[in-house]
């Protein structure tokens, strides 16, 4: 036990001791390594680990000796965007509703959280270790799912069948039914036959719907499929990835994050000083590049698979920064090389895996609904009509082609935050990411100690939040909390790294 804790302590940087602070300090950066294992699957686990180390870390704040804070600029552009974003729920039209939702916000706190409890290089190395392996559970199950394959996907579907008459249509995946998974139509068959009705959750490409089966609808025959109302079967090979999260665009943004810091890895270890291929074979840390290569792979196949995009485009522009701030020619010239055959590999597998008649009207609609109300009254263009009001008032504000469209978002973080929280609350979000990565930008165009992991992570960070904002400009990702807080946690990796850059010893 006392050998743990003074590994566990040597690596946080706390002070040995048996005091009640220290204790505090353990149980802290505990919860922070919990977070990072937890934030690539479950939401639930993340919440709960920041939570309680928040919790830990509030009560340290009382207690001597009080832990140091740096304050930077861009802290002040953030606290301004949190700021107004309670400005804005409190003149909202729905003060009730926009409140609540203040809850989502309160997630900036986890940037917070990891700054105060990443006092060390090792920690900050640990956290970004420990975000990219355990990503690496779902990243390899994703790919094997789909070679294994999963329900029951039909085809030749009759129209008088009972399938047919609950809504299927030819290539549709029941995955589950009456709650339990299914692989083969006699477990269909079986569930109907024991009821009068059936709930089935089956898979389009890119939705998921439950439909109801009735015992009076099947037909006679002497196999399920008859029975059942179609002509074959197969496993289905064909839906978008999406981890043990709800959805994929959810797990696509939080893959982007984690891979620009497996991306990070490679290129802050590896190029920093030697853009060579002698140089990267030749590098002392080679295996950890090498680990963090494979996992970068790995990442990559699951985006892929994920059919998201904004955040393929977004990783894609998190390596072109990274690349930028190493600014070295010869890596840039790499990069292209890797790229063009990557990329055509990419569009093949995104037809694959969307589908084929997909538009992005809807999506356009909402834009320009967006820009339309957040401009159209000067309490909009400083306030906002307040978060998630657009629910209840969606008629007054004439949205979503009068009921006919789905009732969702904007799909765009600015703006859906020009929308709901008033211009100004955009542009202090702007302001802050934008005085962050030129923070992460300076320091590493400045470092001359040769390359290091917090150097690594910094890269990593920095192309992170330049995906993360690239697919935001299409994706309200800042408003799914599983996305909010891999951000928040990844945006604490780099404040860190800036926090300690003068910092020799570990």
């Amino acid at each position: 036990m006392k050998a743990a804790l003074s590994k566990l302590d040597q690596l946080a940087g706390i002070a040995p001791g048996d005091s009640f602070a220290v204790w505090l300090d353990r149980g802290a950066f505990a919860c922070l390594l919990l977070m990072a294992a937890s934030v690539p699957h479950s939401i639930a686990a993340t919440q709960i680990a920041w939570l309680l180390g928040m919790t830990l870390s509030a009560a340290r704040l009382f207690i001597a000796p009080r832990p140091r804070f740096r304050f930077f600029a861009f802290d002040a552009f953030l606290l301004a965007f949190i700021g107004w974003s309670v400005l804005s729920a409190f003149f909202s039209y729905e003060p009730a509703i926009s409140l609540d939702k203040l809850r989502g916000v309160g997630l900036f706190l986890i940037f917070f959280f990891a700054r105060l409890n990443l006092r060390t290089r090792s920690a900050i190395g640990a956290v970004a270790f420990l975000m990219i392996g355990s990503a690496m559970v779902n990243v390899i199950w994703q790919p094997s799912e789909r070679i294994i394959g999963r329900g029951v996907e039909v085809h030749g579907l009759r129209p008088e069948g009972a399938l047919a008459r609950a809504g299927l249509a030819d290539g549709d995946a029941i995955l589950r039914v009456d709650g339990k998974r299914i692989s083969s139509p006699d477990e269909i068959l079986a569930a109907l036959e024991a009821s009068e009705t059936a709930d089935a959750m089956f898979n389009r490409p890119d939705i998921y719907r439950t439909v109801t089966l009735r015992r009076t609808d099947l037909a006679k025959g002497t196999t399920p499929e008859e029975r059942l109302g179609f002509a074959s079967w197969k496993k289905s090979h064909r839906w978008r990835a999406q981890g043990f999260f709800g959805h994929f665009t959810t797990y696509g943004e939080v893959l982007q994050l984690i891979g620009s810091l497996a991306l990070g890895l490679v290129l802050g270890l590896a190029f920093v000083r030697d853009s060579s291929l002698v140089g990267f074979l030749r590098s002392p840390r080679r295996r950890t590049i090498l680990i963090a290569s494979i996992c970068l792979a790995l990442i990559s196949i699951a985006l892929l698979l994920s059919g998201t995009r904004a955040s393929q485009l977004g990783l894609l522009v998190s390596g072109i920064v990274m690349v930028l701030a190493i600014g070295n020619r010869k890596l840039i010239a790499l990069m292209l090389v890797v790229l063009i055959p990557a990329a055509a590999g990419g569009y093949y597998v995104l037809q694959k895996t969307r589908q084929q008649d997909e538009t992005n009207e809807y999506r356009k609609t909402m834009w320009r609904d967006g820009v339309r109300l957040a401009t159209e009254s000067p309490r909009h263009l400083l306030v906002g009509v307040g978060m998630d009001s657009l629910k209840e008032r969606w008629q007054e504000f004439g949205l979503f082609d009068s009921g006919w469209l789905p009732m969702g978002h904007f799909h765009s973080t600015p703006i859906q935050l020009a929308a709901e929280r008033g211009l100004p609350a955009l542009l202090f979000w702007l302001l802050f990411l934008g005085a962050y990565a030129r923070s992460l930008w300076r320091y590493l165009r400045q470092e001359n100690g040769g390359p290091d992991l917090p150097l690594a992570v910094g890269l990593g960070v920095l192309g992170g939040v330049a995906g993360f904002f690239t697919a935001g400009v299409v994706h309200y990702n800042l408003g799914d909390g599983e996305v909010a807080m891999a951000f928040y946690l990844a945006a604490g990796l780099g404040a860190a790294v800036l926090v300690n850059k003068n910092v020799s010893t570990e």
